[in-house]
């Protein structure tokens, strides 16, 4: 088969459409024949020399993909050859095909195509497991998303408004701001030209967020707390902004607030497959009915993945960008 590979670390340039060996699967896994792999951040810091795949995993990039089983591995119930499904990956989406533990392997939704699908797993997982799972957002509360427009901001944005919460984000410029609000986002913060502690708090008679989801780290955090309300709960899942910085344990102990950071790609099977099933259980339906969407901004070939990733680090996308393997 052919897959995106890293022979050295370096610029979009080094990801290289190669010939490799095909994967089998084994027990409790599945071969998934991929119809499209979506991009994340974390492919560019894997390419970039600074993410490296766990060890025993597959070295190439790509945390998410769609399409359809091409082989059953011993052990695994509930799949057959010819299933369309979407999976979490641990690495290897970049390819033509991937091998995937059954666990992390979701049906394509009713009513979307294939392709689409690939946009879906890493979000949804995300999302789900860091706003409900672990920070458990209430209807009537007030969620901040930093990078609304992001693939990980737009799923943020349509989850919290299905369960009732009022959703505030933090965009680059107005055309950013407008495709937010089209998803649901009530108050709308440009980073750029506003302070976002600032606007939260007069958009919240100065009470704050109960939860933010946060993919900058260390730069935002001391701004974070503060804009967090009583009891409020910060989630970090990004370190755009610096992996260091100190924390007013003061100010943290007066809003009875907690702090969570959490990574999805490393952890235990049997977590990423509780996820999974968490997922497929309380976020599918609401696809399914409509209500939460992809939102993709651009496809291309796999073998041009160098341009998507050049996309990805201008921060000019609004939503997910796909990758299509050649045949």
């Amino acid at each position: 088969m052919h897959a995106i590979t890293i022979p050295q670390p370096g610029g979009p340039e080094a990801l290289v459409w190669a010939d490799v060996p095909d994967p089998v699967p084994g027990e409790g896994e599945v071969l998934v024949e991929v119809t499209a792999a979506a991009v994340n951040r974390a492919d560019v810091l894997q390419r970039q020399g600074f993410y490296d795949p766990p060890p025993g995993t597959s070295p190439y990039p790509g945390l998410e993909c769609s399409g359809r089983i091409a082989a059953v591995g011993p052990g695994v119930p509930g799949w057959a050859v010819g299933d369309e499904v979407c999976a979490l990956l641990t690495g290897g989406g970049y390819a033509q095909k991937v091998v995937v533990p059954a666990g992390q392997v979701l049906p394509v939704p009713k009513g979307m195509d294939v392709a689409t699908a690939a946009a879906l797993p890493e979000v949804a997982c995300t999302v789900w497991s860091n706003l409900f799972l672990v920070a458990h957002v209430r209807p009537g509360e007030t969620v901040l998303v930093h990078g609304g427009s992001s693939g990980i901001g737009t799923m943020a944005i349509q989850l919290a408004k299905a369960v009732g919460a009022r959703v505030a984000v933090t965009a680059g410029g107005p055309e950013k701001l407008a495709r937010c609000a089209e998803l649901g986002a009530d108050i709308l913060i440009d980073y750029r030209e506003q302070d976002f502690v600032a606007e939260l708090g007069a958009a919240t008679g100065g009470a704050g967020a109960d939860v933010i989801l946060d993919i900058i780290g260390a730069k935002y955090l001391a701004r974070n707390i503060e804009a967090l309300a009583v009891n409020g709960r910060l989630a970090i899942i990004g370190l755009q902004g610096g992996v260091k910085a100190e924390v007013n344990l003061a100010a943290l102990l007066a809003k009875r607030a907690a702090i969570t950071a959490t990574t999805l790609r490393a952890r235990p099977l049997e977590e990423k497959a509780a996820i999974v099933a968490s997922v497929r259980e309380h976020v599918w339906p609401l696809i399914e009915s409509g209500q939460v969407r992809p939102v993709v901004h651009a496809r291309y070939p796999m073998a041009r993945a160098a341009d998507a990733h050049r996309v990805m680090e201008s921060s000019t996308h609004i939503g997910k960008l796909l990758l299509t393997p050649a045949s």
